[in-house]
């Protein structure tokens, strides 16, 4: 499964941004964002089933963020609203071959190279 995260960019504070990560088709049961901001170690944001029947938001991202995907073009989304100076961080997303959304990044077994959002005020 190969991963490519895009769609990131700099940003004022309550703007937004909508992430993308294209993967090859291949079937997976879980995919989902984690960001990574200068310091700190990377944390989950956002999962869905590959069926798109559950979604899991950390506490930071609900009511502000969307996780969502268009099987059409293999393409999963992270939409970020009313972005905060918090949620600067490189941004990856990631994939699992086993089912449960994890929250956990030693949990998913492939990786896109991630995408850099900064927010300023």
């Amino acid at each position: 499964v190969q991963l490519q995260a895009s769609g990131g960019g700099s940003v004022q504070a309550g703007g937004s941004l909508r992430l993308r990560c294209a993967d090859n088709g291949r079937i997976v049961s879980v995919v989902s964002w984690f960001r990574q901001a200068p310091g700190k170690e990377r944390e989950f944001v956002a999962g869905m089933t590959w069926r798109g029947d559950r979604k899991v938001y950390a506490d930071s991202a609900k009511g502000r963020f969307t996780i969502s995907r268009d099987n059409r073009n293999n393409t999963v989304y992270l939409q970020m609203n009313s972005l905060k100076l918090e949620d600067t961080a490189v941004y990856y997303c990631a994939s699992r071959r086993f089912q449960g959304i994890a929250t956990t990044s030693g949990d998913y077994d492939y990786w896109g190279q991630g995408t850099l959002v900064t927010v300023s005020s």
